[in-house]
């Protein structure tokens, strides 16, 4: 079960930085400026390999996921169509079809990496040796917390994932079999607890789960956090007698466990990642072109052109236009009437761009693309 963290941050509905948004660099100045300030950048980045074709993809699948979030949530699930998907993520509907096999499988795949996420804090919050129902409690307070944090994402898989097709509902009950097995071990919590069978934890979990979704669907304002000592309540009174429930119901609700700090970008907000706020589909092509100048500042059309691949020396200047037309490149050359060749350098944003897209596998996941 595929757990890639997507990389780069999850709620159109946030706030986004637009400071750079369209910013242009086209002085030769500035390009002198970038090659003194970032003099080292180029050799790091060629050591580091380059834009593999499997990263490309990996950032555009990220940001499909994103662009399926925000879809989801405005239009609803029944009535999401693939061609909204891909408007959001700015990636073509051909290479939707590269990495998911339709609809249902993008939000299986949203609903595989969350439970990836979740297993993470989980282990994070150190729950190993402690008793069963501390556990539970720990783990409970770590999952209201995300959905607190992640309250879009919270309602496309909790809500909105109801209404998925086979495989959608296939993944979701396999979540709920796990969670069912935790609390299953509530069982050998004591006397009482025995005479539980395994139909209880499956109970609880529907029971909690329904609760949740009422909660989600309705837009209740109050944080499911503060659900914590209610559910905890219903979840231990068959194992552990009505006194133990509630001692649970008058517990303080627990502090936010989960670490902010070690999240995905995809579901910690969007205005970390510059490749958000750029009106273009990253591809494959594009990549190699922002590498080739970031390896070789100054490097003109030819020479970006015979590392990107491109024999068409025509495209390779509407796209080096666009580039810089979007503050993404800078180009350095001067006396363009006099013949003299381009030679293009990245603007500050640019290395943004080129640095979000090394071969580190966590920082091409921390991307939305």
């Amino acid at each position: 079960m595929s757990r890639a963290r997507v990389g780069v941050g999850v709620m159109a509905r946030r706030v986004r930085s637009r400071a750079v948004s369209g910013a242009s660099v086209s002085s030769s100045a500035a390009g002198r400026r970038r090659a003194a300030g970032e003099r080292r950048a180029p050799a790091q980045l060629a050591a580091r390999g380059g834009f593999p074709r499997d990263q490309v993809s990996e950032i555009q699948r990220s940001r499909l996921l994103v662009g399926a979030v925000g879809a989801i949530e405005e239009y609803g699930y029944a009535r999401t169509t693939v061609a909204q998907i891909t408007a959001r993520a700015r990636v073509s509907r051909r290479t939707f079809y590269e990495l998911f096999e339709d609809r249902d499988a993008c939000l299986a795949a949203l609903l595989e990496d969350v439970v990836g996420i979740l297993e993470g804090e989980l282990a994070q919050a150190e729950l190993d040796g402690l008793s069963w129902r501390e556990r539970v409690r720990g783990g409970l307070g770590v999952v209201l917390a995300f959905f607190d944090r992640e309250p879009a994402l919270a309602r496309v898989c909790v809500v909105q994932g109801l209404r998925g097709g086979q495989a959608v509902l296939e993944c979701r009950e396999a979540i709920l079999t796990r969670i069912a097995t935790v609390l299953d071990e509530g069982r050998g919590s004591g006397a009482r607890a025995s005479d539980c069978s395994p139909l209880t934890a499956e109970g609880l979990v529907g029971a909690a789960f329904a609760i949740l979704h009422a909660r989600l669907l309705h837009g209740d304002r109050e944080p499911l956090a503060a659900l914590t000592g209610e559910l905890m309540g219903l979840i231990v009174l068959p194992y552990l007698g009505p006194a133990a429930a509630r001692r649970e119901q008058t517990r303080p609700t627990p502090s936010t466990a989960s670490v902010a700090g070690n999240r995905p970008a995809a579901f910690a907000g969007t205005q970390s990642d510059p490749l958000r706020e750029i009106p273009m589909r990253l591809t494959y092509r594009t990549a190699r072109v922002l590498q080739g100048i970031a390896q070789r500042p100054g490097v003109n059309n030819r020479q970006v052109a015979e590392h990107a691949g491109v024999q068409d020396q025509g495209q390779i200047s509407k796209l080096l236009a666009r580039l810089e037309r979007l503050g993404l490149t800078a180009n350095g050359g001067e006396g363009h009437a006099k013949g003299e060749p381009n030679a293009w350098t990245l603007t500050p944003l640019g290395w943004q761009v080129a640095q979000r897209l090394q071969v580190n596998p966590a920082l091409a996941r921390e991307s939305t693309r």
